[in-house]
């Protein structure tokens, strides 16, 4: 078995043969790529999808000022009020994210 590493932040030099072969494709019109292999995405497929079961997002700390009644409201339900915290704005996330795709659509 062999592991590669690949550092994000220090990534390899691409080959001129690399660069070119990206920048033809940067060119092509998107109406060159063959979509024949994959089914259409109607409205019932998004209606049934669910998030992926497997997926756990990166935490990051960071430091937040939030009004000390807001605060004492979110403790006095006891333990986890960060994660209660997160579930707040995760889903006002999710409602805003759902409004600005039906404003591109409709």
């Amino acid at each position: 078995m062999v592991t590669y590493t690949l550092d994000p932040a220090n990534r390899p030099s691409l080959s001129t043969t690399q660069r070119r072969e990206l920048a033809a494709l940067a060119t092509r019109p998107d109406s060159d790529i063959d979509y024949s292999d994959i089914p259409p995405l109607t409205e019932a497929f998004w209606q049934n999808a669910v998030p992926n079961p497997f997926y756990r997002p990166v935490k990051q700390s960071t430091t937040v000022r939030i009004d000390a009644d807001v605060l004492a409201w979110l403790r006095a339900q006891g333990r986890g009020y960060q994660t209660r915290i997160n579930a707040i704005l995760r889903d006002e996330m999710l409602k805003a994210h759902t409004a600005m795709s039906k404003r591109r659509v409709g």
